[in-house]
């Protein structure tokens, strides 16, 4: 409905369509809660209060008597494709939390595909309930001379990609290249200023003058603080902290201390989950889960609502469209049964009723994808041997100091690792016994045919390989493993797959998931795609991964812009000094 045209229920020319009546209205607006009803018309909040006059023979009346209802969720900061499913089913399992509208770049998708495939899969989007605003990538590369990717961004396609209607700001501003005056990164963040358009930072680790430089630029959000006094210092200084909670990295808890224990202003806060795993999303929820840990960690109720609705809005400029509920706004609605632990009863979208009861009412078609979008996969050889993934050495020599990286168990940041492997027919083997591992980055767009080799340790795997055609932020196919030829076999058959994830034990496919979908989606509804990955996570247990979700972490191992090491197609990765380094310090006669 135009806001024209609601002048049409305001003068008694028609009815509303629907009516929420005897529930507790949660006021993000104002900061408080009180028995209202709400009138809506269309996809349009008529009013709240008294909405009698509003009801006609044909209005819905839903009744909220003794639960609460809020705006609906908007997550700020999401990568969908990190669930691995496409968008008809990431719609369902998200609206069924509760969440209406995501903020988000489809950086995966661009990685793959261009702002082509990016666009198609917004089509996609489109015929569901679930409203996607765009983000457009700041770059991609991810990490510009250090790995090789499908898609490429640069400042005329930004430009292009900014003037789109759905485009809100500039996704994942990394602050060293700000720092180092990356001239495109510069003169994007310049566009998208001139648009007035949001600058969403990506600033692990920043602070002092090097966050300043960023602020100053015109950055104003960052999704990567890691402790409270990180977070403290960038709220101080003008910068809104997205507080994440997903499931590569859990810190809420910590960071909501900013609020319950420095008692700053909440406004310049928010919640989002960056990268949400299909078994979370299935077994916890979505932003109703990160509401509920709030919660229970301090922050009083109407605060928490607003983490996940009305800050996340304005940060995007959208306060006037979505994240609460007044007169005009777009009827996104989440109907609560508690405000201690509360779970989703009941959401509207754009005006429509599509979970009740906690049950989603709508279902999707499997979509028909572009083209573009599938057979995403190309080998150059067409098939990997298992020397191809071998570190070659000088066979008179018995052993080799290497450094590697381990992955802390919590959070898929890695620090350094030194040891001694043994070398057999020249190449250097793994040695399960210090957990140090071979791991390697194939690429897959038949570019180039590099192919990335280092040492992994933090993983644990004692037997066997695990392979995957994701891996941010290049999503050439990864592959860790405790022997050559388990690690080769488990790569051809992700490429076999057109993307996917696999287990490989002694020569065998333990188990495997197909992603057809740029190598990193499936059709197959949450709860389906959930139990697969159950049983890929128990095979990849069963061979001694200790990791909680070990695919997950793999995917971030690729990814060099987050300290303090990577693996890329290109090679070994120094993430702070954005250098390709040898991983073989010393050869042992």
């Amino acid at each position: 409905m135009k806001r024209s045209e609601m002048k049409q229920v305001y003068d008694g020319q028609r009815k509303a369509d629907m009516v929420i009546k005897g529930g507790t209205l949660v006021n993000v607006l104002s900061c408080e809660m009180y028995l209202a009803d709400v009138a809506i018309a269309d996809d349009r909040i008529i009013t709240t209060g008294d909405v009698s006059q509003y009801i006609g023979p044909k209005t819905k009346v839903l009744d909220a008597s003794g639960k609460y209802v809020a705006p609906g969720f908007i997550d700020g900061h999401i990568h969908p494709e990190s669930s691995n499913l496409s968008m008809r089913s990431f719609a369902k399992i998200l609206l069924k939390h509760g969440t209406t509208s995501i903020m988000t770049d489809l950086h995966e998708i661009g990685v793959v595909c261009g702002l082509e495939g990016i666009e198609a899969t917004l089509e996609e989007a489109k015929k569901t309930d679930l409203s996607l605003y765009f983000v457009v990538p700041s770059h991609v590369p991810f990490s510009p001379n250090m790995e090789t990717s499908g898609g490429q961004f640069d400042a005329s396609i930004i430009a292009r990609a900014l003037q789109r209607e759905d485009a809100v700001g500039l996704s994942e501003i990394v602050a060293p290249y700000v720092v180092m005056g990356y001239p495109d990164l510069l003169e994007a963040m310049e566009m998208t200023r001139s648009l007035n358009k949001s600058l969403q930072g990506h600033l692990p680790e920043t602070s002092g003058p090097a966050l300043d430089t960023c602020l100053a630029l015109g950055v104003h959000t960052d999704h990567e603080c890691l402790h409270t006094e990180e977070a403290l210092e960038k709220i101080r200084k003008g910068c809104h902290v997205m507080m994440r909670e997903g499931s590569a990295a859990r810190n809420l808890p910590d960071l909501v201390k900013i609020i319950t224990e420095h008692h700053v202003d909440s406004t310049l806060c928010s919640i989002v989950t960056d990268d949400l795993h299909t078994i979370d999303v299935v077994d916890r929820g979505h932003l109703d889960d990160s509401l509920r840990t709030a919660i229970s960690s301090g922050v009083e109720f109407v605060k928490a609502v607003q983490l996940v609705t009305i800050n996340a809005a304005r940060c995007f400029h959208l306060d006037w469209e979505i994240g609460s509920i007044a007169p005009g706004r777009r009827a996104d609605i989440t109907i609560l049964d508690s405000c201690e632990q509360p779970k989703v009863t009941e959401v509207i979208s754009k005006g429509k009723l599509v979970v009740e009861k906690g049950t989603l009412l709508v279902e999707y078609p499997i979509e028909t994808h572009d083209p573009l979008l599938l057979k995403t996969i190309t080998l150059p050889k067409g098939k990997i041997e298992a020397k191809d993934l071998g570190i070659a050495v000088d066979p008179k020599a018995k052993q080799a100091k290497v450094l590697g990286m381990r992955t802390l168990d919590w959070i898929p940041i890695t620090i350094a690792q030194e040891g001694v492997l043994p070398i057999k027919d020249g190449f250097i083997q793994a040695d399960t016994t210090q957990d140090l591992l071979l791991i390697a980055q194939v690429e897959r767009y038949g570019k180039n045919g590099n192919i990335g080799k280092a040492f992994m340790a933090g993983f644990n795997l004692k037997k066997g390989a695990m392979a995957s055609s994701v891996a941010h932020d290049n999503h050439n196919i990864i592959v860790l493993g405790t022997n050559l030829e388990d690690m080769a076999l488990a790569v051809n058959q992700v490429a076999k797959l057109d993307g996917g994830q696999v287990m490989v034990v002694d020569g065998k496919v333990i188990e495997e998931i197909s992603y057809p979908i740029c190598g990193l989606l499936s059709d197959m509804d949450a709860e389906q795609l959930s139990e697969r990955k159950k049983a890929l996570i128990k095979a990849s247990r069963d061979a001694g991964s200790t990791i909680g979700f070990p695919f997950l972490f793999l995917s971030f191992i690729g990814l060099a812009a987050i300290p303090e090491y990577a693996i890329t197609d290109k090679g070994f990765i120094d993430v702070l000094k954005q250098a390709i380094i040898e991983p073989v310090l010393e050869l042992v006669y």
